[in-house]
């Protein structure tokens, strides 16, 4: 009898441990179970000060202006799981999902030759190429292709953006040089949940009511307003190269003053704004690799410079006059 208890007990142990397995895994199959950002990640932005830093001082040899690309807002629907400028030559390197606006002929094995031939959603022609990992609703199950594609943890419907911003800045305290054409650039670090450091950590959080407030976590708005998303790109370049190991050498961040690194110059500083209708309450989740659970610290961009010569020169030209320029 004892052998025939200790089986049954066995026996029952099994049975529950295959139940609880069961559960669990249906749980993280869930729709939007275990595909979401924790309530950690989230901050009231009412309840955040104003950031204490205005704009820089200029200086008299400042290059002031500023040039706005109308490129549209991904009306196209260009997305993939590619990353040209981190992992070229691998199609669904990224993991997770971009949306593109630019160049539309961007994927993992577009090179030079191709991106210089490509149609554009610029207006003005540009055929740079911009992207940036997707932002969801997890709460809502995603049914379109590109909402599915991705996997590694990334689900859930994708939140069209209200509008994107393409704008190009000069330097506080000098004149900026022409980028080099196809210049890859990128700003964030996509592995900042994991890397025991906020040293990469870019993005900037925050409402368009609130303009003067922002934070690196995903932010809470008030009713009517967008949500947004600030990436800024380094602007500091060394002179020789358009792509490094790691792809950051080649370019760097000013100090806080506006002054570049020895060894490097000035170049116009790309800024793209991001912005989504989001209603209070609403779950919200970055796509990224899965150890990094979708943390908002992760959020990151690139870039690659496909504009002409000519149009470069155009660029610098106003923004070292001083001018406010749009194409």
């Amino acid at each position: 009898m004892g052998n025939e208890h200790r089986l049954l007990a066995l026996l029952v142990c099994l049975v529950l441990g295959t139940g609880l397995a069961a559960a669990a895994w249906g749980a993280a199959r869930a729709p939007g179970s275990g595909h979401g950002s924790v309530a950690g990640d989230f901050v009231d932005m009412g309840r955040v000060p104003p950031d204490p830093g205005a704009a820089l001082p200029t200086g008299p040899d400042a290059s002031s202006g500023t040039v706005t690309v109308d490129c549209g807002r991904n009306e196209e629907g260009h997305w993939n799981e590619d990353n040209l400028v981190v992992s070229p030559g691998l199609r669904a390197g990224a993991h997770h999902t971009h949306a593109y606006v630019g160049n539309l002929s961007t994927d993992a094995l577009s090179g030079d030759a191709s991106l210089a031939a490509a149609a554009t959603s610029c207006a003005g022609g540009d055929r740079s190429t911009y992207y940036w990992p997707v932002l969801r609703r997890p709460d809502r199950p995603g049914t379109r292709p590109h909402e599915t594609s991705a996997g590694h943890g990334n689900a859930g419907e994708i939140l069209p953006e209200a509008a994107v911003g393409v704008e190009f800045r000069g330097n506080p305290v000098g004149k900026v040089v022409p980028m080099p054409r196809f210049l890859r650039a990128m700003t964030g670090d996509a592995v900042a949940h994991t890397a025991g450091t906020d040293a990469d950590v870019r993005a900037r959080w925050g409402c368009s009511g609130l303009p003067d407030r922002s934070t690196t976590g995903y932010p809470r708005c008030p009713a009517g307003d967008l949500v947004t998303r600030t990436l800024v790109f380094p602007s500091c370049w060394n002179g020789l190269d358009n792509e490094s190991a790691g792809h950051r050498s080649h370019l760097r961040f000013p100090d806080a003053r506006g002054v570049c690194p020895r060894g490097t110059f000035p170049v116009p500083e790309l800024r793209l704004t991001l912005s989504y209708a989001v209603a209070p309450g609403v779950p919200i989740a970055l796509d990224s690799f899965p150890e990094q659970r979708h943390s908002p610290r992760t959020d990151h961009a690139m870039f690659v410079n496909v504009m002409t010569d000519e149009a470069m020169r155009a660029l610098v030209g106003c923004l070292n006059q001083g001018r406010t320029c749009r194409t």
